[in-house]
């Protein structure tokens, strides 16, 4: 009768009021829990334990984490890298949506923090995408750098984008390290020991 689709409100409360005598409430402070005990109508008790919520917070709260990483970026990544990041790290909205520039703009009205938008971005701080394009290589070869502690690079946090300062992409250090890295040796031919015998002077 409970789960059948004519059963409406009503007849449910009815139900309930039939089956339980009463429901006592208490508050479990060290695991911070609602706990219910339902004196059922013939002497059995039942026990539910609910998590209660820190004050300030609800079930549509966007995660501590998430904002942090906002926080941190704000102001020096576009809104749009921003969300990419928070995806990219698995993050969701309170409603558990996957962030947007739209979204990430209302979070930093709301917490009221700077953007970076339109050319605003501190213009000192280079991307890995423009530091590859400032030393005149690939994205890869940077990365080697960075690995390699040869370019100094960092990241607000793991899976951020790389923050690049231009003093260290014009370091000498890193102009050397790329030289190398781009001078391959050419490739010899397979029948390179028969042709070096031909033109042999011994």
């Amino acid at each position: 009768m409970w789960n059948a689709p004519a059963t409406d409100m009503k007849l449910k409360q009815r139900i309930a009021r039939i089956l339980i005598q009463e429901i006592v409430v208490s508050f479990d402070e060290k695991a911070s829990e609602i706990v219910f005990i339902i004196h059922w109508n013939g002497g059995r008790h039942s026990e539910l334990r609910v998590r209660k919520n820190k004050t300030g917070y609800h079930n549509r709260t966007t995660r501590a984490e998430a904002i942090d990483v906002i926080r941190r970026m704000s102001g020096r990544y576009p809104d749009d890298q921003i969300a990419a990041t928070l995806n990219l790290l698995g993050f969701r909205t309170a409603f558990g949506l996957k962030w947007t520039t739209l979204r990430i703009q209302t979070l930093r009205h709301r917490f009221d923090l700077p953007a970076c938008n339109s050319g605003q971005c501190p213009p000192a701080i280079l991307t890995l995408e423009q530091a590859a394009k400032r030393l005149r290589t690939n994205r890869k070869t940077v990365r080697r750098l960075i690995g390699k502690k040869i370019l100094p690079a960092t990241q607000v946090v793991p899976g951020a984008p790389w923050e690049i300062s231009e003093e260290s992409v014009q370091s000498s250090a890193v102009t050397e390290a790329i030289k190398k890295m781009t001078r391959r040796p050419r490739p010899r031919p397979e029948n390179w020991e028969a042709q070096e015998s031909l033109f042999s002077t011994t």
